[in-house]
């Protein structure tokens, strides 16, 4: 029996390559940061939970649009690992899965957080890893348990690596899951794909 899954939405990085706060960045009629949200509860994630940084208030008002939890992290650097420990802390014991979800993976599709929900409660002990012509993508779904193990030192991909068998793939035609945003070419190429409708 599983509980309900939660997201985390990692909104703290300091956007350096980028050159300016690019969860703020427009994109299809709204912000990076507000596509991210609407995305994952669309597809039915609840508790979630947006991970900004010690100077992240902009940030923080654009994602209070939406049911959603704010946190800070007390790290300037923006560190991913960070973030996941500061959002974690803030889930409720009720959920038994969750989306870590990067908000420089703006294009993600509700119907592949639902898939991912969906692989969740099928298999619930498993880390669930989105793909898309056979490159791995995010957000990924960790079980509860296996988050847990995340300590001061170690990142995701240690948990990732730790042990292969408790990994499964969900295979999906959702390029947003591959497509990252972190230079302004790649921002200038996710607005094209957005404008022309082709996700």
């Amino acid at each position: 029996m599983t509980g309900r899954v939660g997201a985390i939405l990692l909104a703290a990085g300091l956007s350096r390559r980028m050159g300016t706060c690019k969860q703020l960045l427009p994109l299809g009629g709204t912000t990076v940061i507000t596509r991210c949200l609407e995305s994952l509860l669309a597809g039915g994630a609840e508790e979630v939970i947006v991970v900004v940084g010690p100077q992240g208030e902009a940030v923080a008002e654009e994602a209070r649009r939406q049911p959603v939890r704010i946190v800070r992290t007390t790290d300037p650097h923006g560190d991913m690992a960070c973030s996941v420990r500061t959002g974690r802390a803030a889930l409720p014991p009720t959920v038994s899965g969750v989306l870590i979800a990067p908000c420089d993976h703006p294009l993600v599709l509700p119907a592949t957080v639902a898939g991912l929900l969906a692989a969740h409660h099928r298999d619930p002990r498993a880390i669930i890893i989105p793909s898309h012509g056979g490159r791995r993508g995010h957000p990924t779904c960790f079980p509860r348990g296996i988050l847990d193990e995340l300590d001061d030192t170690g990142t995701l991909r240690d948990l990732v690596r730790r042990d292969p068998g408790r990994l499964r793939h969900l295979d999906t035609e959702d390029q947003g899951v591959v497509l990252d945003m972190d230079t302004p070419e790649d921002y200038q190429r996710i607005v094209q794909i957005c404008r022309e409708g082709s996700i």
